[in-house]
């Protein structure tokens, strides 16, 4: 199975809190021989309050794998026992560097924790894992290069997904992209922004930050600010940040910019990824580089093709290896649209809608 082939998520799950004892008898399955990764994750579920059964290879994980609350496997474990789901979170030691994200890529991790950084996050993720409770699906959008259109792609996204009843959220993934409040001329907009939860750390109520988000288009938004200052990404914030929209929307919506950074702070965030492109050679072989920066989830390419393009988008999706998933409709006047803070506008024409709801699968969904 191909590493952008894995789950197949989808909006009309079943949503809503549900009240929940935590399962004493689920426990948490660590695989790694390496001592001080063993010990960190010791304390961790320890302060966590949870059970934790640790093993030093994938031979004697595999009777437990399946039934554990979460699997984390450290960053000695290269391969995975054969026909086990994929593990939760590579845990790995700061200083390991880009090798911790390529391994995550190459086993299916659904998250990466560098601790001990993370020993926070992974305290709190270890003790949703005991919960039954599903939470929303996180969608990320994606440019393969500058100027794709991920921003408009998203908004027409949250936009049709709001139109058919669905609690949405649409985040500004994108810290150095000039604001996406700006694009829906929501800048005066009350409600809390990014830099409002730079540092928090610790579990975030869901109905708390929902109802202190602005609107726009029937969606809430997290957005940078339209302004001068100085942003800035901090993964663990943007984590928790994520998890607690994850319980309080039935889609979250991610504009994600392309940096390293950026991308690992976000785009690991997500359960499926929209990745966009122009149908055009140089975009094609950028897109095909970035592909190896994104989680190993399910990923759909979307492509804008120009009239009189000298290759069909079927030789684009061939260079950058995915399956072609949608061409997204060329609207006249967009970029001034952008400009001018009208994206909402555009996002109610008709060959617009039926690209944002295929790309959704809602046409025969439930949500509402």
């Amino acid at each position: 199975m191909s590493r952008h082939q894995q789950s197949d998520s989808h909006l009309n799950r079943a949503h809503g809190p549900e009240q929940w004892l935590p399962d004493e008898a689920a426990e948490t399955l660590l695989v790694t021989g390496i001592e001080v990764l063993r010990n960190e994750v010791e304390r961790i579920v320890a302060a966590a309050g949870g059970r934790l059964r640790t093993v030093q290879d994938v031979s004697e994980a595999a009777p437990f794998w399946d039934l554990a609350a979460a699997v984390l496997v450290g960053s000695d474990i290269l391969d995975l026992p054969p026909r086990r789901r994929a593990p939760a979170v590579l845990v790995g030691l700061a200083g390991e560097g880009d090798s911790l994200w390529h391994l995550a890529a190459a086993i299916g991790a659904e998250r990466v924790a560098v601790l001990p950084e993370a020993a926070t996050w992974l305290a709190e993720y270890l003790s949703r894992s005991r919960s039954p409770e599903a939470g929303g699906l996180v969608l990320g959008v994606t440019g393969g290069c500058g100027g794709a259109g991920a921003t408009t792609a998203a908004i027409w996204l949250a936009q049709a997904a709001a139109r058919y009843g669905a609690r949405v959220l649409l985040v500004d993934g994108d810290p150095w992209g000039g604001g996406l409040e700006l694009a829906l001329a929501a800048e005066d907009s009350d409600g809390l922004r990014w830099p409002d939860l730079a540092g928090a750390s610790g579990s975030i109520d869901p109905y708390q930050l929902r109802d202190s988000l602005p609107e726009a288009g029937g969606f809430s938004f997290l957005s940078w600010p339209g302004n001068r200052e100085q942003p800035g990404v901090d993964a663990v914030s943007v984590s928790g940040v994520l998890d607690a929209a994850r319980r309080a929307f039935e889609l979250v919506v991610l504009d994600i910019g392309r940096g390293r950074e950026v991308l690992r702070a976000f785009a690991w965030e997500c359960d499926r990824m929209v990745l966009l492109a122009p149908a055009q050679l140089r975009a094609a072989v950028a897109t095909a580089r970035l592909l190896h920066e994104l989680p190993p989830v399910e990923t759909a390419l979307v492509l804008r093709v120009k009239p009189g393009a000298a290759l069909d988008e079927f030789h684009i999706a061939e260079a950058v290896g995915l399956r072609l998933h949608g061409i997204m409709p060329e609207v006249r006047g967009v970029a001034a649209a952008t400009e001018r803070g009208r994206l909402l506008e555009s996002g109610q024409q008709r060959g617009v809608r039926r690209f944002a709801e295929a790309l959704l699968d809602l046409s025969g969904g439930d949500l509402g």
